[in-house]
């Protein structure tokens, strides 16, 4: 009866272990939760605004730009050439290019200059320059955002030749300093 108290006594001692065991494996897990958890409510008030998907949904009234614009999917690309065709019932223009040309559909949204000034469809003709910017719409069309038509403005030249200088600028800054690391090397 002796060795069957001391195994008695063992097994509680064992089993106590266990728990505490247990109960530290728990009490971890727990710990590890909550301590995650405030890096999870930061997290959250970014995913509390419309999603992507959802304000594209929500916006299916506004023009595709404007809802994809402000999802954040779509860039304006810039487009630049000579009107081939226009259909004012669609409006729509052609630009010829080299390869193939791109048929670019004017909405409510469009906003038409030319030479500077505001201007309406019926200024968009065939055998004029024009360039600006546009969306590609997910089911393949180019929807217009800025479309500037005839020949560059004295403001729209100066811009130019401002980046133009500026990019010299760069050039000229970078390539003395990459010239004198090289002679500086040697001496050393």
């Amino acid at each position: 009866m002796h060795r069957h108290a001391g195994a008695t006594f063992l097994i509680a001692q064992l089993h106590r272990r266990m728990k505490h065991k247990n109960f530290l494996i728990i009490a971890a897990f727990f710990a590890t939760i909550v301590i995650s958890f405030p890096l999870h409510t930061e997290a959250a008030p970014k995913k509390a605004f419309p999603s992507p998907d959802a304000s594209s949904s929500a916006d299916a009234d506004a023009s595709p730009a404007t809802a994809a614009t402000a999802s954040g999917k779509m860039r304006a690309t810039p487009f630049k050439g000579m009107i081939a065709a226009v259909d004012d019932k669609a409006k729509t223009f052609t630009i010829a290019g080299k390869e193939n040309s791109r048929v670019l559909k004017i909405s409510d949204k469009t906003i038409i200059t030319k030479g500077g000034q505001p201007a309406t469809m019926k200024d968009v003709v065939a055998n004029e320059e024009v360039r600006g910017s546009c969306y590609k719409m997910p089911d393949g069309s180019m929807e217009a955002k800025i479309v500037k038509l005839g020949p560059l403005t004295d403001a729209e030249k100066a811009e130019k030749e401002a980046r133009r200088a500026k990019r010299e600028e760069k050039k000229t800054a970078i390539s003395p300093a990459a010239s004198a690391s090289p002679s500086v090397s040697p001496g050393t």
